[in-house]
């Protein structure tokens, strides 16, 4: 059942935590055109709700997601449940 966690990117926006591939920052060149390859290929989605993007989470199904959310905070969100999981072997 891990497999299916739903993992809280911000403002009521939800992913399947088992999907994600990495957790960016969005500052740097190859992070900017890494999201306007997503967007010209319409595999972006924009979770930011109209605030400033501040991490860009990529899936194993090629899809592209922002955030309004830190690349930190996201991952603390990740941990406890790996830590979860982990503890119930």
């Amino acid at each position: 059942m891990a497999d299916r966690q739903l993992l809280n990117i911000g403002y009521g926006n939800l992913v399947m935590a088992s999907r994600i591939v990495a957790i960016v920052s969005p500052q740097s060149a190859p992070m900017r055109r890494l999201r306007e390859d997503a967007h010209q290929r319409g595999k972006l989605l924009d979770a930011t709700q109209g605030r400033r993007t501040r991490s860009i989470l990529v899936t194993d199904t090629d899809l592209v997601i922002l955030s309004a959310i830190n690349p930190e905070t996201i991952a603390a969100r990740l941990a406890p449940e790996d830590g979860a999981a982990e503890a119930s072997e």
